[in-house]
């Protein structure tokens, strides 16, 4: 049995959410994927803000693409599939004439849970979309920290002109306030600490270097949560390692008497996304105290191995209770599916081995 099997238990009624099990956002969409929840609780209930990914149907002689207008609109661009300026090589980007542009659009919606496993659409509340031109192409991988009654979204900003992390603030889920972009392209996976440290608010985000540097976590902290300063690097890929490639947090670290506990992605030169953990010093948090040589988990089973973009795992949040950790992740890039890990289990795994960034 692998490691990652000993520390992971996989819910029995994976996948938990389908494609099928949420309705369209209106009837010129098809969903496609379900992908990377945010995760919080609220009025005794267990939240999960699904990125939906859609695109309208498509036919044998054309691709058509959606992208938001100004306004909020949709609107549809088609693409012929024999023309020589077209590369669709990839299901989940596409490029004409070097423009890129996405094969699906995301917005970000609400479903709920009173067990956990069994989630519903509520009526009266309302799907957040993108919004002008930072968000022509949708938004994404929305992670949610709460800190005392109100909660932070920080999620993927995605246009023709890069990709940044937006904030979003809300007390009641019906009404939100939007402050823009706090990290510039090209930026994501943010994930804000949900007390402050030492009377500064942190977070963790992956700018990326294609030249210099790479896709690593980096550690930012600031006095209102909007502006951010006095970055550092706190972990960069591994050659020759399951994540030689990308790295970027998850869901907000979770405090323990050793350190602060991030679960973190990784991925290879091939694709192959897997969870691994950081040990972060809790008075200090761009201090490495420990980090996972060997996935905490991996792609594993028929529905983590096999979808829309397989052999992919890949999470956004998760709630706490206790020694317990029930993690939410996409699967596959396609489904929503749930794990339980012990935090004693995963520390343990630290201690196991020798601190490395």
């Amino acid at each position: 049995m692998s490691t990652s099997f000993a520390l992971v238990k996989r819910s029995a009624h994976n996948p938990i959410l389908t494609p099928k099990d949420v309705r369209p956002s209106s009837e010129l969409m098809n969903i496609e994927c379900l992908l990377n929840p945010g995760v919080f609780t609220f009025k005794n209930k267990i939240w999960l803000l699904l990125r939906v990914a859609e695109r309208p149907e498509q036919n044998k002689e054309l691709i058509t693409v959606p992208v938001y207008g100004e306004h909020g609109d949709i609107k549809m661009i088609s693409f012929k599939k024999n023309d020589p300026l077209l590369d669709n090589s990839d299901p989940r980007v596409l490029s004409y004439n070097g423009k890129n542009y996405l094969t699906t659009i995301s917005h970000l919606r609400l479903v709920c849970s009173d067990n956990g496993e069994n989630f519903y659409e509520p009526n009266g509340l309302n799907s957040i979309f993108g919004q002008g031109q930072l968000e022509e192409y949708g938004i994404e991988d929305c992670r949610v920290t709460q800190i005392e009654h109100t909660y932070y979204l920080t999620y993927t900003m995605v246009s023709s002109v890069g990709v940044g992390v937006g904030l979003i603030q809300t007390d009641d889920w019906i009404n939100f306030e939007r402050k823009g972009m706090i990290f510039p392209p090209h930026n994501k996976d943010c994930a804000i600490f949900n007390e402050k440290i030492n009377g500064k608010y942190y977070a963790l985000h992956r700018p990326t270097s294609p030249q210099l540097g790479g896709n690593y976590i980096w550690l930012a902290e600031s006095n209102d949560l909007v502006h951010w300063g006095n970055h550092k690097c706190v972990a960069t890929t591994r050659l020759g390692k399951w994540d030689s490639a990308r790295i970027g947090a998850g869901a907000a670290p979770i405090k323990t008497e050793e350190g602060w506990l991030e679960i973190y992605h990784g991925a290879d030169e091939k694709h192959r996304y897997c969870l691994g953990a950081l040990l972060l010093d809790l008075k200090d948090p761009s201090k490495v105290i420990a980090r996972s040589q060997n996935p905490i988990m991996e792609p594993a089973v028929d529905y983590e191995l096999n979808g829309f973009f397989g052999n992919v795992i890949f999470t956004n949040g998760h709630i706490v209770k206790g020694d317990t950790i029930t993690m939410y992740y996409g699967a596959s890039d396609e489904v929503i599916c749930s794990a339980d890990l012990s935090i004693k289990s995963v520390l343990n795994s630290l201690h196991a081995t020798q601190a490395c960034i």
